[in-house]
């Protein structure tokens, strides 16, 4: 008798795909020309979630070189997004931190495009399948979870 149960990889299949689609459609729907771009978006995201850290820190977050970082940081602490302070303990680093006025906007921003997916749940999902996908929210969560762990073990 033949399995019933999906096969991991067509799941991870799905799901990526899925998961990709969806970002795309908020990025864009959302997207203002004046506004930060995805990449600067993305750093601020993680000092929005991680609070305070260093480039290099940062760039390990990003999954990219320092170096990959070095503009766009100059243009987010021009714009006003994130202010640069010392280290307190490595006169050679820099602690990036989002500003009062930068975390404003990001919020506005994440506002919007919150916004914009309820108005696309309301008209698109009855109560029910808002509850299957809150707990396929969880699911994504422990998936994410578990590859940060598993990304951190790698790690030398």
């Amino acid at each position: 008798m033949a399995s019933t149960s999906p096969d991991p990889a067509q799941c991870a299949s799905r799901l990526r795909t899925s998961v990709s689609l969806l970002s795309r459609q908020l990025r864009s729907g959302s997207a203002t020309p004046d506004g930060p771009s995805v990449a600067k978006l993305s750093v601020l995201g993680q000092l929005h979630r991680h609070g305070p850290n260093t480039p290099t820190a940062l760039a390990a977050l990003e999954r990219v070189k320092p170096q990959s970082l070095t503009r766009l940081l100059a243009e987010l602490e021009a714009e006003g997004w994130i202010a640069r302070a010392p280290h307190a303990s490595d006169g050679r680093q820099s602690v990036l931190s989002l500003t009062s006025e930068g975390t404003k906007r990001l919020k506005a921003i994440m506002r919007s495009r919150e916004a914009v997916l309820a108005e696309a749940i309301g008209a698109t999902l009855d109560a029910g399948q808002r509850a299957v996908l809150l707990q396929a929210c969880e699911l994504i969560d422990g998936l994410a979870a578990a590859l940060d762990v598993d990304a951190a073990g790698a790690k030398p």
